[in-house]
């Protein structure tokens, strides 16, 4: 049984409804969000994905502790999915930057040990920030090497990984 599934992909790639159909063949879902309403067009999109995914997922709201929210997930959930770690390394960047990012590895560390030992199945989402052009200012370039960082340790500790690409999925392992 696969306890961690990451699937990434670009923009618009399909991988959010990749995620869902997926974690639809669970009976106890929820679905951790870690989106934060910072203007209309953000509050917009949150507002669409959840009528998107229905009233069969539980939702939870956690834009930093995702190692928390995972582990207090009610008894009996089959799966959770996580959408997505790139808003997630946003957030992270927004709240903990400070100097060195010490703030950042602790968040980090702290959900790989969580995803070491899952109390249920677990799908992460995660964009695939490195395959454009080298951003042209300080604070684009550490968000890319953050959020790469993030999808290169979540993956290599996954037991299924997924990649997204005009809505075609390709099993990376």
């Amino acid at each position: 049984m696969t306890d961690v599934v990451f699937v990434t992909g670009g923009a618009r790639s399909g991988k959010s409804a990749f995620a869902l159909k997926y974690a639809q063949s669970f009976e106890k879902r929820v679905f951790l969000a870690t989106a934060e309403p910072f203007d209309h067009e953000m509050q917009d999109r949150i507002d669409r994905h959840r009528q998107e995914r229905g009233d069969g997922f539980v939702t939870v709201e956690e834009p930093l502790y995702l190692d928390r929210a995972i582990r207090n997930l009610p008894s009996g959930i089959d799966v959770v999915l996580v959408d997505c770690l790139t808003v997630w390394a946003g957030n992270l960047m927004h709240h903990f930057e400070s100097g060195a990012g010490f703030g950042i590895d602790l968040r980090l560390e702290a959900l790989l040990d969580t995803l070491r030992n899952p109390p249920c199945r677990v799908i992460l989402v995660s964009n695939e920030v490195g395959m454009g052009i080298v951003p042209e200012n300080a604070m684009a370039r550490k968000f890319r090497d953050i959020a790469g960082s993030v999808n290169q340790k979540v993956a290599a500790l996954a037991s299924e990984a997924w990649l997204l690409c005009s809505g075609l999925p390709l099993r990376l392992k």
